[in-house]
């Protein structure tokens, strides 16, 4: 599979999920995107996109995922890091703090 393949499916992904995430909020009684847990999820796939795009890909689609990772940032998953090389702020997240 070549990568602008790869790319399309994890980016089609997304926004499937992003479909999926708001009818569960819907049906879990109009519950705020913003207090869902699957949030956290979305996040980290979009780190993936926004961090790995191939090099053909339409410089405006890029721009827009690149706007929408801008706000969900502070969702994702921290890398993992041994505690005696955080900084407070790392351990503080990773601890949620």
């Amino acid at each position: 599979m070549k990568a602008n393949e790869k790319f399309e499916n994890l980016a089609a992904f997304y926004e499937q999920m992003k479909t999926v995430m708001a009818a569960v909020c819907v049906k879990k009684g109009g519950i705020p995107t913003e207090g869902y847990v699957g949030r956290f999820f979305a996040a980290d796939v979009l780190e993936m996109i926004v961090n790995n795009p191939p090099p053909a890909i339409d410089a405006k689609r890029m721009e827009a995922y690149k706007k929408e990772f801008e706000s969900a940032r502070e969702l994702v998953t921290p890398p993992v890091k041994p505690m005696h090389q955080m900084t407070l702020e790392e351990f503080e997240k990773v601890m949620n703090i």
